[in-house]
C-alpha cells in the first residue's frame, strides 16, 4: 500500500494512519502544523512512521 499523507494546522490524518505507515508511504509536515495543539502526538507518530520505513517530509517554504 502507498499513502500520501499531509499534517498541517487544519487538516491531519488519523494518529493511527501516521504511526502504521511504512515503506512506500510520503508522509509531509507543513510548517503550519507546528500551531496545532496535538502536534507532539503527531510528532512521535511520525517517529515511529519513519522507523517503519516511511519516507518523511518537513517542508519548509514549499508551503504554496
Amino acid at each position: 500500500m502507498s499513502a500520501f499523507l499531509v499534517i498541517d494546522d487544519a487538516n491531519a490524518p488519523a494518529l493511527g494512519d501516521v504511526r502504521d505507515a511504512g515503506p512506500g508511504d510520503c508522509i509531509y509536515i507543513r510548517p503550519a502544523a507546528t500551531s496545532r495543539k496535538d502536534f507532539p502526538k503527531y510528532w512521535e507518530a511520525v517517529g515511529v512512521a519513519l522507523k517503519r520505513g516511511a519516507l518523511v517530509h518537513v517542508m519548509n517554504r514549499e508551503e504554496k
